[in-house]
């Protein structure tokens, strides 16, 4: 038996993106258009009155993943004083559904195919899951105007892992990419 091997690479590769796919976090931004970032250099943490914040650790091992990729982009953390940004982030923990199923098909036979009389019918299987699923959105406001000038949203960020180095790393990883685009560049 012959063997094509693009074809064997491409089913692979179909697979590994297909399989790798659903468990990508997904990262979204917004900013306003015009603002000049280059004059933010400093920001402070605000706390939202009533939201729902993780417990401690995870919120230290949040704010600190932020603050390494915001002092990598010129930000500078202050705690005192009057700063540029007031830096808000919040999560949200919540389940989605999945619907897993499969057929056992069907086929019609007799006197005018599906039409005619006879024939089996197909049924339908399934069952459903819950999936918790983490996003973060982190949002700038610009002290002085009183407005929002940026948001990011990471998703699936914050799904944990048994294993607490492999939960810093994948906030990490969300964190980079999330901020991977800040300050925006600007046509």
């Amino acid at each position: 038996m012959k063997i094509n091997k693009t074809a064997l690479a491409f089913g692979i590769l179909t697979l590994l993106v297909t399989a790798t796919g659903g468990y990508a976090q997904k990262i979204k931004y917004n900013y306003v258009r015009g603002t000049d970032f280059s004059k933010y250099q400093t920001y402070k943490w605000v706390r939202v009155e009533k939201a729902d914040y993780p417990n401690q650790i995870l919120d230290d091992q949040i704010m600190q993943s932020i603050d390494r990729q915001l002092s990598q982009k010129g930000l500078r953390r202050i705690d005192t004083g009057t700063p540029d940004l007031a830096m808000v982030y919040q999560v949200a923990l919540r389940g989605e559904r999945q619907w897993n199923s499969y057929s056992t098909g069907g086929y019609g036979w007799g006197w005018g195919g599906w039409r005619g009389w006879g024939g089996m019918g197909g049924s339908t299987y399934g069952s459903t899951t819950t999936i918790t699923i983490g996003t973060l959105n982190l949002d700038m406001y610009d002290i002085q105007t009183k407005k929002q000038v940026w948001r990011g949203e990471a998703t699936k960020t914050l799904d944990p892992p048994k294993d607490p180095d492999k939960l810093q790393r994948k906030i990490d990883d969300a964190m980079k990419k999330l901020l991977k685009n800040y300050p925006p560049k600007q046509k």
